[in-house]
């Protein structure tokens, strides 16, 4: 991956690498929380080799990233995400991109796919469809996953505001190992992604985004209509191809079922043996063929099953 370049958009300059020939299909890879672009360390050159131009953007409040203006409220929530992507697209003179992401990068791709569509060739989703039905966030689920959300419930108090100011590398220390059980990360991998955490809006933006999932905090007045076309949860009906870890600690691997109701174009479900929630990071040649055959339905020959 190249040294990061910046570009501004409305409200940030956002840093990005950029690998790849420049006349190449554009990929956007967006990484997750508590995570960075190291997670598409071994993605990239796997799509460069194809012929792709890959575009890897720091998040809101991550690394090098920055607000423009110190008014600007730190907002967290998935249509800031979403409406992230498309700027990017806008401040780099690019029409269409293949996008692909997990977390809370596979959430701002949904968005920009399901808002956007126009903009959006084909895009890669790491447990399905994740626009957030905020008015049911409420509603619980089984214990033995809301354990693994822990951190949700923490972000909503003053204790846990302090505690994320104060321990950012041991709380992702104890994300990543919950979220992915049989991933062998190492401490210099640690700190070089938890470097990416002293950036001086990381704190606000990530309790923004807990709170605001979880009905405990309003949003940014700017994305208010865009909120409400996501809270009627919009199909995303570009070419998709959607991946579960079999070895996630938080969402366990399904059938995609479920979620096809969401997807009413060209779709391609599959899971990933001993993969965890850091997909890319764990199995890069599954995410990175996810990718070219995301591209590939978008051309018209059928992806391989």
């Amino acid at each position: 991956m190249d040294q990061p370049r910046h570009v501004r958009t409305p409200v940030l300059d956002i840093a990005y690498t950029d690998d790849g020939p420049a006349d190449g299909d554009v990929v956007v890879l967006l990484h997750g929380w508590p995570y960075d672009v190291h997670s598409y360390e071994d993605v990239v050159p796997r799509l460069t080799a194809a012929g792709h131009r890959v575009v890897v953007p720091y998040l809101r409040g991550h690394g090098p990233t920055r607000f423009l203006d110190p008014a600007t409220p730190r907002s967290g929530q998935q249509a800031a995400l979403g409406r992230d992507v498309v700027d990017l697209l806008d401040a780099l003179d690019v029409p269409r991109a293949t996008l692909a992401g997990y977390d809370w990068g596979g959430r701002a791709a949904c968005v920009a796919a399901a808002l956007w569509p126009e903009r959006c060739t084909a895009l890669v989703s790491v447990n399905g469809y994740l626009i957030q039905d905020i008015a049911h966030a409420m509603t619980p689920i089984r214990p033995d996953l809301e354990a693994g959300f822990w951190y949700f419930f923490y972000f909503l108090t003053e204790r846990g505001a302090a505690g994320l100011r104060a321990n950012r590398r041991e709380i992702a220390r104890v994300v990543w190992t919950r979220n992915s059980p049989a991933w062998s990360f190492d401490d210099a991998l640690l700190d070089k992604v938890a470097a990416t955490f002293d950036n001086p809006d990381w704190v606000d933006v990530v309790l923004h985004s807990y709170r605001h999932r979880l009905g405990a905090a309003p949003g940014d007045p700017a994305y208010d209509d865009l909120e409400r076309r996501l809270a009627a949860l919009p199909p995303v009906p570009v070419p998709t191809v959607t991946l579960d870890g079999e070895a996630d600690g938080n969402f366990p691997a399904t059938d995609g079922s479920a979620g096809a109701p969401h997807f009413p174009g060209p779709r391609v479900h599959r899971t990933v043996p001993a993969a965890g929630h850091n997909l890319p990071a764990e199995a890069p040649e599954a995410f990175a063929r996810a990718v070219l055959d995301a591209t590939a339905l978008a051309g018209g020959p059928e992806a391989a099953p």
